[in-house]
């Protein structure tokens, strides 16, 4: 057991050592948060009934409810082809970058983010082949998009709603919905004016750097196998034909052990060699057709007559898959699909696939079989960016049912009548009763690390609370910033806030920037809802890296981004964000700060 004294410095080690491991990758959030939580009992600093303060909290609550609801609405809508109706056919890229942010901030307000993204990747992919304009010029706007429409309401994000968990574990009032309104509206008009009148230009155009590579959008490798009886062998790549090839190029051919990169014009073919080739998924099913003896890993995606399926998908951020190898995985028998090129990063990776390990945002292009989408739909670890999913149509009954009920509830819950808990615990119900969702559905859906992370977040929180640990870092934050003046603290908060949100989790960033504006708000004598408000918005503005927040590292791979293009286009999109927010609270609570 530690004494008093030396409790809240164990408790400031041990969360940040918490937060580097997390970063490092050297163990799993939802681990980590689960571990520190029980070592705070262990060492007699919580109580063991503290382990169980997220799970009976509403707020907490009301989130894992979003996430059921809006799953059911997936299943059941074709929210894919209402999107698709909402752009009209023609439109200047400026003018789509405005229609598609204004129209996806307001469906983030009201969806949970990550879905959003998940449903309009594809969309968004194909307008941009359509019109000539590269993926890479579309998918940072639609994230941060969602990002900030998601602060529009209190709905809109999880971030609000743990935080809301913090304020209630506190017996402090709730944040009003009509403040997020006025600040997430602002933020996300002066968000939109950005990318459009400027921030475009930031955007990478990976399409003009693979321009002389026939023009694909994006580089892929796929790998094939020769047989030992094809006519190919003995032959050399020019004899072969392997040369010039429409859409497609040989990259290597692995023999054995042996790398042969790059590909001499005279090497010979032997049986048995895995020939790479660098191309677009169009330019595919045509090079395993055309080039006789190639096939496919197990021929059972190459069906005689039949066009392969190509699919691209994104490895979530708690897929089980991260850390195992594509062999070991299973995926195959998983998802009835093969992997035939792993993007990283923006790069291909080369060698042999089964040998590879899978991290969260790699980019696999798939042969997908039969039963691809129903097996990826029921695990929910993948988001697919080039196929909409495939979705039953409700009766006219309940789809009214649903509409009625969900438009009361909300009604009720914004003019304060029932908590947003139990508005969202009507709608769930009348989704059960009315079979818009299933027991299936709810098992596949409930993230249990999500889970974890949302739960232990508020351990980590009352840890910092009872131990008086936010009191000290509070105590160290006022000596530097408050002889400059109350606004220089506010800031001082926000980018503290800014910085833990952009390298581990919103939520992270949250339970510790909670208890610090709380004894921020204690040790000045002030209202504290200016602060609390500031690391709200602070920790959902992920936009420094791609792996701050989940809609980042699902749209990283597919517009082929780099670290440095989140860095070049974020850190400009943060300093305005943090200036019309702080602006605005400054303005909403003049008398604290004016």
């Amino acid at each position: 057991m530690l004494s008093e004294a030396a409790q809240p410095y164990f408790v400031i080690a041990a969360t940040f050592l918490l937060f580097v491991f997390i970063y490092l990758n050297k163990i799993r959030a939802s681990v980590g948060f689960l571990l520190t939580g029980l070592l705070f009992a262990v060492m007699g600093i919580l109580h063991s009934k503290d382990l169980l303060i997220g799970f009976s909290n509403s707020s907490i609550a009301s989130v894992v409810l979003l996430i059921l609801i809006t799953a059911g609405l997936r299943k059941n809508f074709n929210l894919a082809g209402m999107i698709d109706k909402l752009f009209p056919a023609q439109v200047s890229y400026k003018g789509f970058l405005a229609r598609m942010m204004a129209k996806v901030a307001i469906l983030s307000s009201i969806i949970n983010n990550t879905p959003v993204v998940a449903i309009m990747t594809p969309y968004i992919i194909s307008w941009g082949k359509r019109n000539k304009i590269s993926p890479s010029k579309l998918l940072i706007p639609l994230s941060f998009a969602t990002i900030l429409g998601g602060m529009i309401t209190q709905i809109g994000t999880s971030t609000t709603l743990v935080l809301q968990g913090f304020l209630e574990s506190s017996d402090l009032p709730s944040i009003q919905p009509f403040d997020l309104f006025r600040i997430g509206g602002t933020v996300v008009i002066v968000g939109i004016a950005f990318f459009v009148l400027y921030g475009h230009r930031l955007l990478p155009d990976r399409q003009r750097a693979v321009a002389d590579f026939r023009e694909n959008i994006r580089e892929f490798v796929v790998e094939t196998h020769l047989s030992d009886r094809s006519k190919l062998v003995g032959k050399t790549i020019l004899e072969a034909g392997l040369r010039n090839l429409k859409g497609v190029y040989l990259v290597e051919i692995l023999r054995g052990d042996r790398v042969i990169s790059p590909v001499e014009p005279e090497e010979i073919i032997q049986g048995g060699d895995s020939l790479f080739f660098a191309g677009d998924t169009s330019s595919i099913h045509d090079l395993v057709k055309s080039m006789e003896g190639l096939r496919l890993p197990k021929d059972k995606y190459q069906q005689e007559n039949e066009a392969v399926r190509v699919i691209e998908t994104v490895i979530a951020k708690t897929s089980p898959l991260i850390g195992r190898t594509v062999k070991t995985s299973g995926f195959r028998n998983r998802y009835d699909a093969a992997v035939v090129a792993i993007h990283r990063q923006g790069e291909r990776l080369s060698g042999k696939i089964g040998n590879m390990t899978l991290l969260s945002g790699d980019l696999l292009l798939l042969y997908a079989g039969p039963n691809f989408t129903k097996n990826v739909n029921f695990f929910s670890d993948l988001h697919v960016v080039n196929q909409v999913e495939e979705f039953a149509k409700p009766s006219k009954q309940r789809s009214w049912a649903l509409i009625l009920t969900a438009l009361i509830s909300i009604g009720l819950a914004a003019t304060g009548v029932y908590p947003l808990f139990l508005s969202l615990m009507v709608i769930f119900s009348v989704m059960a009763a009315t079979k818009l969702i299933s027991i299936t559905d709810i098992k596949r859906t409930i993230d249990l690390d999500m889970l974890a992370i949302l739960a232990f977040s508020l351990v980590l929180g009352r840890a910092m609370v009872v131990t008086k640990a936010g009191d000290l870092l509070a105590a160290g934050l006022l000596e530097v910033l408050q002889p400059i003046g109350p606004l220089a603290v506010l800031v001082g908060l926000f980018i503290i806030t800014i910085v833990l949100t952009s390298f581990v989790t919103n939520v992270g960033a949250v339970s510790i920037a909670f208890p610090l504006a709380l004894s921020i708000s204690h040790q000045m004598g002030m209202d504290g809802t200016p602060l609390y408000l500031a690391i709200a918005y602070a920790a959902s503005g992920a936009f420094l890296t791609p792996i701050g927040y989940q809609t980042n590292l699902m749209v990283f791979a597919p517009g082929g981004y780099t670290f440095s293009d989140f860095i070049k286009v974020g850190l400009p999109m943060t300093l305005i964000y943090m200036v019309v927010v702080i602006t605005a609270i400054c303005v909403l609570y003049h008398s604290c700060f004016f």
